[in-house]
């Protein structure tokens, strides 16, 4: 829940940014500056939302494997969830990323980015293969 408001806040920032004044060369630069750090920020909020969406998968696993027989279809949607949120904060990721000027910072959240939305599938089909063997017996 940290999160969403922190994605609100990302996003006001970049808002406020925007509608900074741009008349003299010292604006200009003031207003790029915290558009660049703003950006920067709505960037890293939707990474941390995947990262977190990830891990939640290895419980998401377990409750599978191990948990009531009765709710194991719970476990499924529960993967179908959490990839749904990486996917949606990767996307978050990329459209924010293209705006920012540090291309090393951009690559680098992007490789990582692309790792974990690999990594959920592998795991989103892994929980999924264990839920619908117990559903059909």
């Amino acid at each position: 829940m940290n999160l969403v408001d922190e994605d609100t806040k990302a996003f006001n920032k970049i808002m406020e940014a925007f509608s900074l004044p741009k008349t003299t060369d010292a604006e200009k630069a003031e207003r790029k500056n915290a558009i660049q750090a703003a950006t920067k920020f709505a960037i890293e909020i939707p990474f941390k939302v995947m990262q977190l969406s990830y891990e939640s998968m290895a419980i998401i696993k377990a409750m599978a494997e191990n948990g009531n027989p009765n709710s194991v279809s719970d476990a499924g949607v529960g993967a179908l969830c959490a990839r749904a949120a990486v996917m949606g904060a990767f996307l978050n990721v990329k459209i924010n990323a293209a705006g920012y000027d540090d291309k090393s910072f951009v690559n680098d959240v992007i490789s990582k980015g692309q790792k974990i939305e690999n990594d959920t599938l592998n795991l989103e089909k892994e929980i999924l293969e264990v839920v619908n063997k117990k559903i059909e017996g």
